[in-house]
This record gives structure tokens, C-alpha cells and sequence, in this order.
């Protein structure tokens, strides 16, 4: 290390009383952080592509600065759904500093890593305070039955109205309205559980049924409509 000449002439002072640097919570323990190995946790975190026409939802599960579980769910452009095919590859195994420097190509994943990053060095994951962490899988324990995304999808015009496309429940097939045209209900197919049961070797049509519910007043309904047609 080189030192200019002004500085080698300095009189050296003592720093005196040692000043560690903040604690920070992970899995149930106060860390002082000093190198990427002391860095534990499972988070989640929002990230946006430059046009802020798409969105990634990332959450790590990191151990001992390692990233051992990665769940990427992305709403926008197709080349976005593509990265992500591509950053679950990507990430896992790599140290969060790796990772922060990784090209995953699309903006929005790369802003979902960096604000992963910043939440886990600052001690605020959503595993802080479990001791012992969260286990390998708790990040597809997320998706819930049938491992798939939970998307909700509106469209709505001033002219004719809201349309619910896909809620909690899964894809909407029918709106139910009332006598003053308010939506009051809906009948919904869970494609996950649909899924299942079409590989489990039952009829199409018998796995949608199976598969279907209502949610609301949809038996009330004076008017039943399809959301994407009519």
C-alpha cells in the first residue's frame, strides 16, 4: 500500500475505544458482518426493467452467503420470462456478491438482485428472527398447491368496466353480475390443480370441473358473463 508524503509525516494517533460495526439479525442470532460467509436468510424482493414495463419478484434463501434456493416470478415481455429461465440457472451457488454482479440480462431481475442484496446485508430478511433459518424449499412452499404463481389480472375501461381475468383463485371463466351489472361473483378454474388431475390421467373437461369453484354471491347472479369475450 502506498502513502503520499504528507501522510507518512503525520503523527500517528491512537484510535482509542474499538467501535464494532452494528449487529445485524439473521435466523434467530445477532451477526457482526465483516465478510460475505456471515450472511444468512430468506428474503424476497421487487425489482422493475427500465421502461418499467415488466416486473420481477425475486426471493433468495441464502446460507452462509451462498445462494442455495432462488424463486424468480416475472409479469411483462417474453424476454423477460426468458432471463428468468436463465437466472435460475444462473444464481444458485454463487455468493450474493457474485450474484449482484451477474448479468441476468433483463433489468428487472438485475434491480430485484440488487435490492435483495441491500435487505439481506442490513439484517431486514423475512427469516431474521427464525432460529435456525427457514429449510431449502421454503421458497417453493410460497407457490402453494400445483407450484404456481399467484398472478392477479385486471382489465377495466371507463366505457365498459372492470373485467377480472385471473384472482388468487386461479383463471376466471365467468362473471357473475347483478341487476344493476355488478360484478357480485365468479366461477374460477385453479389451472394447477387442473393440471394435476389431466396428468393423473382424468378427462379434460372432468379435471376443469374438478378443478372449478365460486367465490362471492356467483349463484345470485342474474347475468353470467365470460370476461374475455364478452
Amino acid at each position: 500500500m502506498v502513502y503520499s508524503e504528507k501522510v507518512n509525516e503525520m503523527h500517528c494517533v491512537a484510535k482509542g475505544a474499538k467501535h464494532e460495526n452494528a449487529p445485524i439479525p439473521e435466523e434467530g442470532k445477532w451477526v457482526h458482518a465483516k465478510e460475505i460467509k456471515d450472511i444468512s436468510g430468506l428474503t424476497h424482493g421487487i425489482g422493475w426493467c427500465a421502461p418499467q414495463q415488466g416486473a420481477c419478484k425475486l426471493t433468495l434463501n441464502i446460507k452462509d452467503g451462498i445462494i442455495q434456493e432462488a424463486l424468480i416470478e416475472t409479469i411483462g415481455c417474453s424476454g423477460m420470462t426468458h432471463s428468468a429461465a436463465m437466472a435460475g440457472e444462473i444464481l444458485t451457488g454463487k455468493t450474493i456478491l457474485e450474484a449482484l454482479n451477474t448479468d441476468l440480462v433483463c433489468d428487472a431481475i438485475n434491480t430485484a438482485m440488487r435490492e435483495l442484496f441491500l435487505q439481506i446485508v442490513y439484517g431486514r430478511s423475512q427469516s431474521a428472527f427464525s432460529e435456525g433459518g427457514l429449510t431449502i424449499g421454503a421458497g417453493l412452499d410460497d407457490l402453494g398447491k400445483g407450484n404456481r404463481s399467484q398472478v392477479g389480472t385486471i382489465y377495466s375501461t371507463n366505457l365498459k368496466g372492470p373485467r377480472y381475468l385471473d384472482l388468487t383463485e386461479g383463471y376466471i371463466l365467468e362473471l357473475g353480475l347483478d341487476e344493476n351489472d355488478e360484478i357480485i361473483g365468479y366461477k374460477y378454474v385453479n389451472l394447477g390443480k387442473m393440471m394435476d388431475n389431466i396428468k393423473a390421467g382424468i378427462e379434460p373437461m372432468e379435471a376443469i370441473e374438478k378443478a372449478s369453484g365460486k367465490y362471492g354471491r356467483f349463484d345470485e347472479a342474474v347475468k353470467k358473463i365470460d370476461p374475455r369475450k364478452e
